[in-house]
């Protein structure tokens, strides 16, 4: 784990889930500076003895409810070993502040990253892939076996890479929650063809009209759909006569990604 990391001499890393301070000693030895959260305040007494007598920090406190800006007086990198059970809404909070980090690692279940790194046209890609690679550019690095857990869990679990800035750059003019709202809409039943997830916002005809200029067919699925073809439906729909429509369902996107961020 740590040579996939490859900690250097100066660097901040944050720890999500530190536990008893295995892989916090590793990155503080390697001369990390170690900002390593936990919530469990039986761990935490653990990890605070593991890590006397290095430069790490230890917090004791949700990563759902944190600031975790103020854990970054300058750019730095996260690692997390994430629950299954709340691993997307975790990943939401670090996608929020990703200007902040310059490299994300996160231990997820192996179908979860399988999804994280599904390009266009495979039966994985589809919300969750959108939003990470929207934010970040990931890859899987390493598949960790039940086994190096304790207990062990009943699957596999990947290590993935999250290498900033994601594919956002490269769509200067999307704003990041009204595309995301879009995008959550088209995926929102991934058996129905992107037309018919699109209808509740939008007339047909319009949707239709907007598909045709684009060089798409009415039939298509959202998960065929590059992030660069989304952009273009979503700004295609957005300069008719729906945009208030569009503008409507962006909002709680937005309220939501700043709740994460607080």
């Amino acid at each position: 784990m740590l040579a996939c990391l490859d900690p250097q001499p100066g660097q901040l890393w944050v720890e999500i889930g530190a536990g008893r301070g295995e892989l916090t000693v590793g990155l503080a030895r390697h001369g990390a500076e170690v900002v390593a959260i936990e919530l469990d305040p039986a761990l935490v007494e653990q990890l605070k003895a593991a890590v006397a007598s290095l430069p790490v920090r230890v917090v004791h406190g949700d990563i759902l409810t944190l600031r975790l800006e103020e854990f970054f007086p300058r750019p730095g990198r996260i690692y997390g070993s994430l629950p299954y059970y709340i691993t997307s809404p975790i990943l939401h909070r670090l996608f929020a502040i990703s200007d902040l980090a310059e490299e994300i690692f996160v231990v997820v279940q192996w179908e979860v990253a399988r999804r994280l790194v599904a390009p266009p046209g495979r039966r994985d890609y589809g919300y969750l892939s959108v939003v990470a690679q929207f934010f970040t550019r990931p890859e899987i690095v390493l598949r960790i076996p039940p086994g190096a857990f304790r207990p062990p869990p009943a699957v596999s679990s990947a290590l993935v890479r999250m290498r900033l800035p994601g594919g956002r750059v490269q769509l200067k003019q999307v704003e990041p929650a009204q595309f995301l709202a879009f995008v959550k809409q088209a995926f929102r039943q991934k058996r129905k063809t992107l037309l018919n997830n699109l209808v509740p916002l939008y007339r047909r005809e319009f949707v239709l009209q907007t598909l045709e200029r684009l060089g798409l067919p009415a039939g298509v699925r959202a998960e065929e759909l590059s992030l660069e073809q989304l952009a273009d439906i979503q700004a295609g729909l957005a300069g008719g006569s729906h945009e208030t429509r569009a503008e409507a369902l962006a909002q709680p996107a937005r309220s939501h990604l700043r709740q994460r961020c607080r």
